[in-house]
């Protein structure tokens, strides 16, 4: 930017220059051959001519120089920040402001740079508190499964009360590591879009009681009701990846029945609207806080973090739901209040 200052700089001083050296010449020119006029027409022919060549040389500067170097900046700015914005609508006919138009953009790209900058701040928050999260996750199942295999190597693993109890809690902890890594590659692929869908027309309805079948005991154990709102006698069809739509809902009850209370239910609703079957996932348990309810579907985070933790959950469940139906270009809706259950909500294209 200094070089194009020098230039302007040097300009001005070529033009005044250029600009005294047409003001003496001038004078001469009025002194020899209009010798006749008196003083006061002798000075406005002379106000005349300099206003005139003054005019002539700032014209000149602004507009071939300065408006050049101007507009050469604003299309610069334009095509390396800005191609990819849609430009104003103009009246090709309308004069353009090169100044004003370099201030627009310069301000522009302030407020796109400021926006970037707190995105990437933003990024960097969220990527420590992920590692944070994955580290934590992983580290429990690690450390459970370290410390049953010390006390089975000091001694324990002959002990008959001690061996079968141990082992099988490590088992359990090895499967909540395979679980957490299962996740983790689900919920990675499905960011980055590696994950292609299986989109097929299958029976929403079947599936739905084929999965109340699965989870038949693990409800019972809290005893809680798997419910469908009707028979559903005739097939409810839709197009989707059936094997995610299972993962969908089987995470969605799941959570009905970890939150549920005792002897509740968890109902689930099937209703045609338009070319869509809205799908309804209700439970009548504890419910989810205002202030957790719209951070519910954020990778690890847990309302209930003990409890969660207790019952063997990862916290990605329904962020792995809410990846699954953007894949689908389809949304989810939750809503819940304290000590009276939450309803989950989305749509799948009827066929």
């Amino acid at each position: 930017m200094a070089l194009k200052n020098n230039n302007i700089q040097k300009t001005i001083l070529i033009f005044s220059f250029f600009g005294a050296l047409f003001y003496f010449i001038f004078s001469i020119i009025v002194h020899y051959f209009f010798i006749s006029l008196n003083f006061y027409a002798t000075l406005l022919l002379t106000m005349f001519a300099v206003f005139l060549s003054t005019f002539v040389i700032l014209y000149y500067l602004y507009f071939v120089k300065i408006s050049g170097l101007i507009n050469i900046l604003n299309e610069k700015i334009r095509m390396r920040f800005l191609s990819k914005q849609i430009p104003d609508s103009q009246n090709v006919l309308d004069e353009e402001d090169s100044i004003s138009n370099l201030e627009k953009k310069i301000e522009q790209l302030i407020e796109e740079r400021e926006k970037e900058l707190t995105h990437f701040q933003n990024l960097d928050s969220y990527r420590k508190e992920y590692l944070g999260n994955v580290s934590h996750e992983l580290k429990t199942p690690v450390f459970n499964i370290q410390g049953y295999i010390d006390t089975l190597l000091n001694g324990g693993l002959e002990d008959e009360k001690i061996n079968v109890n141990y082992l099988t809690r490590a088992e359990k902890s090895v499967d909540r590591l395979i679980h957490i890594l299962d996740d983790l590659e689900t919920i990675s692929q499905l960011e980055i879009g590696g994950l292609k869908l299986d989109v097929e027309p299958f029976d929403l309805a079947l599936l739905v009681k084929d999965i109340f079948i699965s989870l038949e005991m693990i409800a019972g154990k809290q005893h809680i009701q798997l419910l469908l709102a009707k028979k559903y006698e005739k097939p409810v069809m839709v197009i989707a990846d059936k094997f995610r739509i299972r993962q969908v809902l089987v995470n969605l009850i799941n959570n009905s029945i970890k939150y549920g209370k005792q002897n509740g239910t968890t109902l689930i609703t099937l209703t045609p609207l338009n070319n869509d079957i809205v799908v309804e996932v209700k439970d009548d348990g504890q419910g989810i806080e205002k202030e957790h309810l719209l951070r519910i579907f954020e990778r690890f985070y847990r309302v209930d973090k003990g409890r969660s933790r207790e019952q063997g959950g990862t916290g990605l469940g329904l962020s792995i739901v809410k990846h699954i139906l953007d894949a689908h270009h389809k949304t989810i809706v939750a809503e819940s209040a304290l000590n009276k259950g939450t309803k989950f909500t989305f749509s799948l294209q009827a066929q």
